[in-house]
């Protein structure tokens, strides 16, 4: 009993907080959940980034759920990548059970069922908010990073760049960067080569490979009009409640290119243009990346590089990451290192390699008195799982296993015509899905050849004209110059005593 009290202590201690904070639920010790020793998450430290990690079927959507839905109470919107499809019932109330009242009654807190307000998104052609962007808002650097290309080629990406900013060629979506591509080494040869210096068709035929790659997992309907504002992620509703905004992908899942072409684009688009906050109460705005080995599983050096400084500067803007996977070890090590919220639930030992893994899975949670951490990652049931976190003043919370409470909006999808009324509300639909082709590099460089092969015409025709006349004069000159004695013969004076001598002849 004296250990149980001296836990208690202990976790009242660790997790105390003055401001704001978000309760996980309660700890446990041997398994038994200790009422009222809660688990609290400052809700200023929560732009610290985090994970939350478990095998399949062990809690990690709804311990995500919940940490959505208690941000978007406290007027902190949500941005949920939501792989599964199970995240929508988010805007409608839990309808309860025998069983969520008594995991609640262990915790210590009340159960209260509440539905939250909820923006549906796609990057697809499924319903719901379009997100998009323009190809020079990607950027060179980053388009580079993402297609994979060779230095050389990077060179060549930012060259096209530069040609549009030099001739005010709007430069949208991938029909517009494939034409650049085939004008710089045909039409446009010789304008590159005069202005920027000689391109290889080799290394465009090259990136042009790459972009068609991007193009057939759905590149050609991420890029492009209208791109989308990430202010609209900050939106506040009457009651006070952070939006959720949910991204369907389930249709995407086996298109890694593109879920880490809209991921890298709206992480940077969200470090340019939010402002700094400094050390402020709470997050702007938390983002849960669903499935996050997608992201890193065919990432070059150059993206993951790219993804880490993104992760560690991002936080300036009080923007939180939060990556949802089986295993911490799907994260690269420079990431992991960058999360100070960690939400662990049970792993499976079933071979020698999985036993292997949990030992180096424990190894990144602080060492406790009170656990044999790889022990209880194995012995964890549904909605448990191990917490680590860090206080107000940034310092790690004490390890513990947590009966996590549970959502207060529905753990399942909604049906069709919920689906339906909800779409039918959004102020943003109309404002995005729209589809915008205006004219753009596509069209204008046509345009210009167009013009060129004109005056191309043009300029044959005229040498053709020419060329006619001056055949034309020199058959003229050649029969003015006659022989001599033809022109003797045809004189007048000539002409006229051989008519004459004829005359008298006949005479």
């Amino acid at each position: 009993m004296a250990d149980k009290q001296a836990f208690f202590d202990h976790i009242e201690k660790g997790y105390t907080t003055k401001g704001d904070s978000i309760t996980l639920g309660a700890a446990m010790l041997g398994g038994e959940t200790l009422t009222n020793a809660l688990v609290k998450i400052p809700l200023k430290t929560l732009n610290r980034h985090g994970l939350i990690a478990g095998a399949t079927g062990t809690g990690k959507t709804k311990s995500l759920q919940v940490l959505a839905e208690n941000l978007s109470e406290k007027g902190v919107p949500v941005l949920l990548m939501d792989m599964k499809g199970d995240l929508s019932g988010i805007a409608q109330p839990s309808p309860g059970h025998r069983k969520i009242d008594e995991r609640h009654e262990q915790i210590g807190i009340p159960f209260t069922p509440k539905k939250f307000p909820v923006e549906i998104m796609t990057l697809s052609e499924q319903n719901g908010v379009r997100l998009r962007a323009t190809v020079s808002e990607f950027g060179p650097v980053l388009l580079s990073r993402i297609l994979d290309v060779t230095e050389t080629q990077a060179g060549i990406i930012s060259v096209i760049f530069k040609y549009c900013d030099d001739h005010k060629l709007p430069l949208l979506d991938l029909k517009d960067f494939k034409e650049l591509l085939h004008y710089t080494t045909n039409e446009g040869k010789k304008e590159f080569a005069d202005a920027y210096g000689r391109i290889s068709s080799a290394s465009t035929g090259a990136i042009l490979r790459r972009v068609i790659e991007l193009e057939q997992q759905g590149g050609d309907l991420f890029f492009g009009e209208k791109s989308f504002d990430t202010d609209d992620l900050l939106r506040i509703d009457k009651n006070g409640m952070g939006y959720i905004n949910i991204v369907r992908l389930t249709d995407i899942q086996d298109r890694p290119k593109l879920f880490s072409t809209f991921m890298l684009s709206l992480l940077a688009e969200i470090y340019t243009t939010f402002p700094e906050q400094g050390d402020t109460d709470r997050p702007e705005l938390v983002i849960f990346i669903d499935e996050a080995h997608l992201i890193f599983k065919e990432a070059s050096d150059a993206l993951l590089d790219q993804i880490e400084s993104i992760v560690k500067l991002i936080r300036s803007k009080g923007v939180g990451l939060y990556f949802v996977t089986q295993n911490p070890t799907d994260v690269p090590d420079a990431v992991l290192s960058q999360l100070g919220l960690k939400v662990q639930h049970a792993l499976r030992a079933f071979t020698a390699k999985d036993r292997k893994a949990i030992k180096l899975t424990a190894e990144n949670y602080p060492i406790s008195e009170y656990y044999k951490t790889d022990e209880v990652l194995t012995q964890l049931g549904i909605g448990e799982a191990l917490v680590s976190a860090l206080n107000e003043k940034g310092i790690p919370t004490p390890l513990a296993a947590t009966m996590m409470r549970a959502p207060m909006s529905r753990m399942d999808i909604l049906e069709d015509q919920e689906l339906k009324e909800l779409l039918e509300q959004s102020e943003l639909i109309e404002k995005y899905n729209e589809t915008v082709d205006r004219e753009s590099a596509y069209e204008l460089l046509n345009e210009k050849i167009a013009i060129a092969e004109k005056e191309e015409a043009r300029e044959k025709a005229k040498k053709e004209k020419a060329k006619v006349s001056r055949s034309s004069g020199r058959s003229s000159s050649r029969s003015s110059r006659q022989n001599p004695i033809v022109k003797v013969l045809s004189s007048p004076t000539v002409i006229r005593s051989v008519l004459g001598i004829l005359g008298k002849l006949l005479k």
